[in-house]
């Protein structure tokens, strides 16, 4: 979740209300998904996870490691299926269009609640097309340089932002990721400005990162503690209150005088109109996934924090997080198209 600084946030009056109505649809219908409420038969065949990212990022490996943990529970293979590319849009937009019977879901993350913000004109709609099933854990995000860059604080990369406005550049895994989010979040509020380059996937950033051809990175720890560990990438900020279990010598962005809040989060969305029996079955295997001892300690190692819950639970976050980004949205001025 991003949280604009105070000046920022009361600048951005617009009540959003149409936007707000049609994110008041997600919830319709999770009221009467009681523990009673669960699908008989339900699933007879194997079940596709969508991931809207190439392999490797941190959606993939939080994706598969779930649907390894839910295969079990639900006696069904559940497999990933990669479709990157238009910004998660190829991949939010098969989910959407998917028959709405709980064997297609989607490994959601932040695009799920910028995309509509972002783009002028979608053949789908994440507010209304996808339903929530649960939500998974989130994890705080790090601002990181290559080893042999000359910033070694934070102070140092936003001084070289302020002295050369345009001339560094980040990655992120694409137009509207948590990592594009956190970025501009940084350029704000401490006022510099630097050039976004948007790729695929995570990894593919981190891989350029890595070779010299990026400044830094807001990335989530799980995809670049080994590159810190090892020390061919710099660690200079987490970007919450609390520091990374990760990485935790890691200072906060609060500590060093930049009061920037931002995590990634992930989560399971299916499309409209898929029976609520069938997502009451596929939240319990969630969040009975969730609570089995390897998926705890891997999410845990991941530098994590498990969520769980709810589909209406997750609905509410959902509403709450898609106010909070399209501030941030509208304030940095961001289009995808």
């Amino acid at each position: 979740m991003h949280r604009l600084p105070n000046a920022a946030a009361s600048s951005l009056s617009n009540p959003l209300r149409n936007r707000r109505q049609a994110l008041g649809l997600i919830g319709l219908g999770l009221a009467s998904l009681g523990p009673g409420a669960r699908a008989a038969g339900f699933p007879q065949r194997p079940l596709t996870v969508i991931v809207p990212y190439a392999p490797a990022g941190g959606v993939d490996i939080v994706a598969r490691l779930v649907a390894a943990s839910m295969s079990d529970a639900l006696g069904q293979p559940v497999v990933v299926d990669n479709k990157p590319g238009g910004g998660t849009n190829i991949g939010m937009g098969a989910v959407a269009r998917a028959t709405p019977d709980g064997y297609t879901l989607l490994a959601a993350s932040n695009t799920l609640t910028t995309n509509k913000a972002l783009y002028a004109k979608l053949s789908f709609d994440p507010a209304t097309d996808l339903i929530p099933v649960g939500r998974i854990a989130e994890a705080p995000l790090v601002v990181v340089v290559n080893a042999r860059s000359p910033y070694r604080t934070l102070a140092d990369l936003v001084a070289a932002g302020k002295a050369r406005p345009g001339g560094l550049s980040y990655g992120t895994a694409g137009v509207g990721s948590s990592g594009h989010m956190a970025s501009a979040q940084l350029e704000h509020t401490a006022r510099f400005e630097a050039v976004h380059v948007p790729y695929k996937g995570g990894s593919m950033a981190v891989t350029d990162l890595l070779g010299g051809r990026l400044d830094f990175m807001a990335i989530n720890p799980l995809e670049v503690a080994g590159h810190v560990n090892n020390g061919t990438l710099r660690a200079l900020a987490v970007l919450n209150k609390d520091g990374s279990r990760l990485l935790p010598r890691v200072p906060t962005a609060r500590s060093q005088g930049v009061d920037v809040q931002a995590t990634v989060w992930w989560g399971l969305v299916a499309p409209r109109g898929t029976p609520a029996p069938v997502i009451q079955t596929l939240n319990d295997a969630l969040n009975k996934s969730l609570a089995t001892p390897a998926v705890t300690q891997t999410l845990s190692d991941m530098g994590a924090t498990l969520q769980g819950g709810t589909p209406a639970q997750f609905a509410s976050f959902i509403q709450a997080e898609t106010r909070e980004l399209t501030e941030v949205i509208q304030a940095a001025r961001i289009r995808a198209d």
